[in-house]
């Protein structure tokens, strides 16, 4: 599949949060369901652009036109999103000095299998690389297993020392790769 990673682009905000927020409350990702207060923070899309890098991969559009990804331009559907922050920034929770964390990882469900969590995930290494970082980092639900086995492939590690509870009924585990 064709699939072009970019900073998501202001007319496309609305509708990152809206997939971001949907595919975490349709895979059960949310421990209190349609009442999670955090449904505000997947939605707020413009705010993490505001302070921090909001990536989305663009794909062909569902309707087969390939809407230009070929040439690199990835003006096709946005197919997944991810939001990539370094220390010290307001969407890093869990980075350390040098260390870079991404956060949110969403894949609409009609893209999975085709590869393009990993590419959010590869483009996230990159730009850690890039920026000469020793670490990546982050957080994910104990439910993801599937995401897990992704973070696991790409040479993550689980850090359970790092483990925290952004409020008391929510356990997050947390992994790192390290890029030295």
């Amino acid at each position: 599949m064709d699939i072009t990673i970019r900073a998501a682009r202001p007319h496309e905000f609305e509708a990152v949060g809206e997939l971001t927020a949907e595919v975490y409350l349709g895979d059960g990702l949310l421990d209190f369901g349609a009442q999670d207060p955090y449904l505000a923070v997947l939605r707020d899309a413009r705010r993490r652009a505001e302070h921090a890098e909001l990536l989305v991969a663009a794909g062909p559009a569902e309707d087969g036109t390939g809407g230009g990804t070929g040439g690199g331009s990835g003006t096709g559907e946005v197919l997944g999103t991810v939001t990539f922050a370094v220390h010290g920034g307001e969407y890093a929770e869990i980075a350390r000095p040098g260390e870079g964390e991404f956060r949110m990882l969403a894949v609409r469900p009609s893209a999975r299998g085709r590869g393009v969590g990993e590419t959010l995930v590869r483009e996230c290494v990159d730009r850690a690389r890039a920026l000469g970082l020793e670490r990546l980092v982050l957080s994910s639900h104990p439910m993801m297993h599937t995401a897990h086995r992704l973070y696991g492939r790409l040479g993550f590690v689980r850090t359970p020392d790092r483990d925290w509870r952004p409020v008391e009924d929510v356990p997050l585990l947390t992994f790192a790769l390290d890029l030295t």
